[in-house]
């Protein structure tokens, strides 16, 4: 149960740590223009910052499962694991892209504004306490969250126990990753002028 929750703690916070900074940074750093300068559209842009952020979250998830194997706790579906860690690396990521669209080029306004969604939906995504086990307002709010999704696919992998359907899991990542990058996305190139 320790693990499950540690490997969703894991990739939830290394992939959504990389990309709302990276704008907020070059602005700061006045590289943000020459980037702008150059011959890639903003969405090519956002799709590199989001790849950076894939790349650090499905390399740190390999600590906790290294730890989970000296321990001898071996995946009982190590694929289906791989692909919602890759699944959830991009829906966190994009989750983080969102929460970097506030025009500011200082990365600790940025930092305080992810700081104050990401620590309330570790508490509501049975990282900690199985869903089923929340209050009715918490599960309701479990619901709203795509850590809930993708801690329920590690203990599905981990443990054989789930929650919700495993196809429901991969599916409502996908569509919360599809909607976060979108969003992200439109609101960059909407802000990126107030940026520079």
């Amino acid at each position: 149960f320790l693990l499950s929750g540690l490997l969703a703690m894991t990739v939830f916070f290394t992939a959504t740590a990389v990309s709302p900074v990276i704008q907020p940074w070059e602005a700061q750093a006045r590289t943000l223009e020459r980037l702008i300068a150059t011959p890639v559209t903003m969405k090519t842009l956002i799709a590199g910052d989001m790849f950076a952020s894939v790349i650090f979250g499905i390399g740190i998830a390999v600590v906790p499962i290294t730890i989970g194997l000296l321990l001898g706790i071996i995946p009982i579906y190590p694929l289906l694991l791989a692909m919602g860690i890759i699944l959830a690396s991009f829906c966190f990521s994009a989750l983080g892209l969102l929460l970097s669209t506030p025009a500011t080029n200082v990365p600790s306004n940025i930092m305080m504004l992810s700081a104050l969604l990401k620590f309330p939906l570790i508490f509501i995504s049975g990282v900690f306490i199985p869903v089923e086990q929340l209050p009715f307002a918490g599960q309701v709010l479990a619901i709203c969250s795509p850590l809930t999704y993708f801690t329920d696919i590690a203990r599905y992998c981990l443990m054989e126990t789930q929650t919700f359907p495993i196809w429901v899991n991969f599916a409502a990542l996908a569509i919360f990753a599809i909607l976060f990058t979108t969003a992200a996305m439109v609101l960059h190139t909407r802000t990126v002028s107030r940026r520079i």
